[in-house]
């Protein structure tokens, strides 16, 4: 009885915090609020859809409030998959995208802890282990952190885009479910960075996982050209290369290597042929470190050296992509039995990785987000995020580098071969 209670009471307060936004958004409707920039587009993008407008041929869409006046800078497929937000006023729209934004990271939350836990063993998570609160402690905690909070306010998807590709993987690849690589497709049909795990199907030798992902995204993009072949063309012709739809892509709300490599060669155009070249340099190292963890069992690893090549080498990761912090942090609390008797040298990184994204850096450097006339403290602090994959996956391929690799993956785990 007091088991049930104390999950029951878990669920409640989820509950509670996920109904939060949907309360403010109906709030923001009634208050004619200006709330959720991102998901305003979206909505528009579904409605320009539905009333056959284009979606790419003007800079703005006719259905955008005028607090939201940005392109459409997403596939075709995505105005599609939107459709739903079109019946709904924007802030109402935003309110639901926040609600299950955070129904979505208490997912993330929950398959990262099992699959800690799975990996570790009866060595087990520690101050994970505290059940049902735990999860929600978490994902309160989180929410507080700049990625994660900006994707909330925005009204953007990263956190469902996230939860899609840790059920893909984690779920559903890993059990050899025959729907296996489908939501990754999904997932890049509303944007295209989840690609990367296609190639990491491919190297895991999930290759008919890899086959369905891009067979899904391939069909979902030929429906639409079924529908509005215009746009369709126009998209992969034009729209997806056009740097000015993206926004400004030097300031440090970018925190890909393209974004460092402008910022420090004042947006010289050849800023993204150095940055695909230190991509290449970081790539055989990287799929290695990634075949290393998968090898031994620690998939939930393995998935984040993946994601966090992509957010590198990828030509924009907004602040708001890099939600990956959230398995990351769990990887690292995993470790954790006690924070007295936790090892100096893990506490640190946890420690580090949290001021990092939970001290807003990015949003009050004092010489602000653009670049110009930044000191070297500001280039220092304005690429922050960027250091994380890079120091954490040094560290990482020293320490395996070393190791003698595991012969089996650690019990509860099923190796895939294909």
């Amino acid at each position: 009885m007091h088991h049930l209670s104390f999950r029951g009471g878990a669920v409640a307060l989820f509950g509670a915090l996920a109904a939060v936004p949907l309360v403010v958004g109906v709030l923001g409707w009634l208050a004619d609020w200006p709330l959720g920039m991102d998901s305003a587009v979206y909505r528009a993008g579904a409605l320009t859809l539905l009333h056959g407008d284009p979606l790419y041929d003007t800079d703005t869409l006719a259905f955008e409030p005028e607090w939201a006046q940005l392109p459409f800078t997403y596939p075709p497929a995505a105005a599609l998959l939107f459709v739903p937000l079109a019946a709904f006023a924007a802030p109402v729209a935003w309110g639901m995208l926040g609600a299950i934004s955070i129904v979505a990271a208490g997912l993330v939350v929950v398959l990262s802890i099992r699959a800690a836990r799975a990996t570790h063993g009866t060595r087990a998570p520690g101050v994970l282990g505290g059940g049902p609160l735990v999860v929600v402690a978490i994902t309160v905690a989180v929410l507080l952190l700049e990625p994660v909070w900006r994707t909330v306010s925005l009204g953007q998807v990263n956190l469902i885009l996230l939860a899609l590709i840790l059920v893909d993987v984690l779920v559903l690849t890993a059990r050899g479910n025959r729907a296996g690589g489908v939501l990754i497709g999904v997932a890049a049909a509303v944007k295209l960075t989840p690609l990367i795990f296609v190639p990491h199907l491919l190297f895991t030798g999930r290759w008919r996982d890899a086959l369905r992902a891009v067979a899904t995204f391939v069909a979902l993009q030929a429906a639409m050209l079924a529908l509005i072949p215009h746009d369709v063309v126009r998209y992969w012709t034009r729209a997806v290369s056009d740097p000015t739809r993206i926004g400004t892509i030097h300031w440090s709300d970018n925190q890909a290597l393209n974004g460092l490599a402008l910022r420090l060669t004042e947006q010289a155009p050849w800023s993204i042929t150095v940055a695909l070249g230190i991509g290449a340099l970081l790539a055989p190292p990287a799929v290695w470190l990634m075949l290393r963890y998968h090898r031994s069992g620690d998939e939930l690893r393995a998935v984040l050296v993946t994601a966090g090549y992509g957010l590198l080498i990828s030509p924009v990761s907004w602040t708001h992509h890099w939600v990956w912090v959230i398995p990351l942090l769990v990887t690292l609390l995993a470790g954790v039995q006690s924070p007295v008797t936790a090892a100096p040298k893990r506490l640190a990184t946890l420690a580090a990785v949290l001021v990092v994204f939970g001290s807003y850096v990015l949003l009050i450097l004092p010489g602000g987000r653009d670049p110009d006339g930044w000191s070297v403290l500001d280039h220092v602090l304005g690429n922050a995020y960027l250091y994380v994959p890079l120091a954490l996956g040094a560290a990482a391929f020293v320490k395996e580098w070393r190791r003698p690799q595991a012969r089996r993956p650690p019990t509860g785990v099923r190796e895939v071969t294909g």
